[in-house]
């Protein structure tokens, strides 16, 4: 290679005092010279944190990658960025999706890499860390941190959807709180993110599905010793992306994206994936818009029988052929030419592809469900569109005409759901106002409410529940999801009142508030926003410059990249 291709060089190949001064410093660290002469850096941008669960196995995976960047002629750097822990950041994680995003674009660009290797995990992790590096477009290459082991309680296996079945159970008797406790631990019993098809293995899916990681990175375990095998090579591969110049932009084409939205439906993947997908298009120059997501997810059946649109876990994903069996199954349809981190189509990746499971991947003749994917419905109640996942919904409740029982916030929710005065019953519809992206702020994962204790007591297991908020992805039910404009900026959503008529027809991609134009234009007229600006700080900066949820909740300022030029030169 020619040392001037090597973005590197403009640190370490430099003569005199300011060569002196980038190589001194990081000499102290016991590395020898000939590191500097001429290797490829490769920045190993590391999400580990105690905080992060998760990803509390990633110091392992970064010392593998190590490994295989010195076999292939590299010289590795490791580095951190904000972690963001699904389960501990208050109020959401999604709320500084962004800063990471800006934490990782900065780094890079700031420092003398050549090439990078994300290494991703929890939810968050992976779309911010991916965004930040396509605003940079150097040669990336992701690792996901695996799926943990799934969980066993009382002779059944268990996941992370279990959650909101214990949590039902609970309330209604079923279980004790000893047994809620015991639970916790046979659940969570290994390193590794969520072990159904939760937002986590939605986006490890993705990263593969887009091509920016080998193959089988989606599935494989954790705990699992492949993983770091996995680790190894992406650092002997990210050393020769340096050499071809395979930068993002080169790989992440708009076949890339429609395969990966097709993907997500075949896997019964997380309605997250939606909002990162257009955040990460929008970084990359790919025009990318939310009726896309409907588009390329119609006649796509569920082919993964992975919780919880279906009944197992990632790790028996992984045992009956892993992400490229999906893939193969769906050869017909995906574009097969579109290049991959490896230097291989994505159809050359699954070639050899086998199914050793049919109970855990279908075919697309027999599948496990029709209907999969994402719907997106739109109408006077989300004119920009709202977001459903057939999958993981009840069928009978796909058209369904109800009356509203509206809750203004989050808090006002929390106050009332069990009050048993509460006038709710199964036909209702369940309307949560202000959890979008500058109401909550950050858009919460609160869409998929709990229902009403003195319903489940009469054995109502799921209604339509409408939002501007998230669902987490290993929750399910019929739920309308990322409503927009949202509440909080005077959307129509903001104008609904209890008793008002709502019929959602997701068949038909319609989502209808039943009250005249004239009606809303007096509502409109007297709507006051309650939800209250931060007046200072990054809250504030996000309030003023996030975007809706039909454009990825990215802040208007990030869309595209800045490239990989250092603006300045302080020495």
């Amino acid at each position: 290679m020619q040392e001037q291709k090597l973005r590197s060089r403009n640190w370490f190949g430099r003569k005199g005092r300011d060569g002196f001064i980038y190589r001194a410093w990081m000499k102290n660290q016991g590395i020898p010279p000939d590191m500097f002469e001429g290797k490829p850096v490769i920045g190993i941008c590391n999400t580990w944190s105690e905080l992060t669960p998760c990803n509390a196995h990633f110091r392992d995976l970064a010392e593998a990658v190590k490994k295989g960047v010195l076999e292939a002629g590299g010289f590795p750097v490791e580095f951190p960025v904000m972690s963001l822990g699904e389960t501990l950041i208050k109020p959401t994680a999604m709320l500084y999706r962004n800063l990471v995003s800006m934490d990782v674009e900065e780094s890079i660009r700031a420092n003398p890499i050549d090439g990078v290797v994300l290494l991703c995990g929890c939810d968050k992790t992976t779309p911010s860390l991916v965004m930040g590096a396509c605003s940079v477009n150097i040669p990336t290459l992701v690792i996901s941190g695996g799926p943990m082991l799934k969980g066993h309680w009382k002779g059944k296996d268990i996941g992370t959807s279990d959650v909101w079945r214990f949590d039902v159970a609970h309330k209604l008797g079923q279980i004790s709180a000893a047994e809620f406790v015991e639970a916790e631990a046979c659940m969570a019993r290994t390193q590794g993110h969520c072990a159904v098809m939760g937002t986590a293995s939605a986006m490890a899916a993705m990263v593969e599905a887009l091509g920016l990681s080998l193959p089988n990175n989606a599935s494989i375990p954790a705990a699992d010793a492949r993983r770091k095998v996995l680790s190894q090579l992406s650092g002997r591969r990210i050393v020769e992306m340096v050499k071809e110049e395979l930068t993002l932009s080169k790989i992440l084409t708009r076949d890339s994206f429609e395969n990966a939205i097709m993907v997500n439906a075949a896997i019964g993947g997380s309605t997250n994936f939606v909002i990162h997908l257009l955040a990460i298009a929008g970084r990359i120059g790919v025009e990318l818009n939310i009726d896309d997501f409907d588009k390329y997810s119609q006649n796509i059946p569920l082919l993964a029988n992975i919780q919880p649109s279906g009944e197992n876990y990632m790790e028996d994903l992984y045992y009956s052929g892993g992400l490229p069996a999906v893939i193969k199954e769906m050869k017909a349809i995906i574009h097969n030419d579109a290049i991959t981190v490896n230097g291989k189509t994505m159809g050359e990746n699954c070639a050899a592809a086998e199914v050793y499971d049919r109970k855990i991947i279908s075919t697309m003749e027999q599948p496990f469900k029709p209907e999969s994917g994402i719907v997106v419905v739109k109408g006077n109640l989300a004119p920009n569109g709202a977001v459903i996942k057939p999958s993981a919904a009840s069928a009978a409740l796909l058209k369904h005409t109800g009356k509203a029982v509206v809750f203004e916030n989050i808090e006002d929710y929390h106050a009332r759901i069990d009050n048993p005065e509460l006038d709710i019953d199964a036909n209702s519809i369940m309307v949560l106002k202000n959890v979008g992206p500058k109401g909550y702020p950050g858009m919460a994962e609160v869409g998929n409410m709990a229902l009403p204790k003195k319903l489940l007591e009469q054995g109502v297991t799921d209604m339509v529940r409408i939002s501007d908020g998230r669902m987490s992805g290993t929750g399910f039910g019929t739920v309308v999801l990322h409503v927009s404009p949202e509440a909080a900026i005077g959307g129509t959503l903001a104008l609904v009142q209890n008793g008002d008529i709502i019929t959602l027809d997701a068949h038909n991609r319609t989502l209808h508030l039943e009250v005249s134009d004239e009606v809303l234009a007096v509502r409109k007229a007297a709507w006051k926003q309650t939800e209250k600006m931060h007046p200072r700080g990054y809250v504030h900066l996000y309030q003023t410059h996030v975007e809706q949820a039909h454009l990825g909740a990215d802040m208007d300022f990030l869309k595209g990249g800045s490239g990989s030029e250092v603006a300045r030169d302080s020495h």
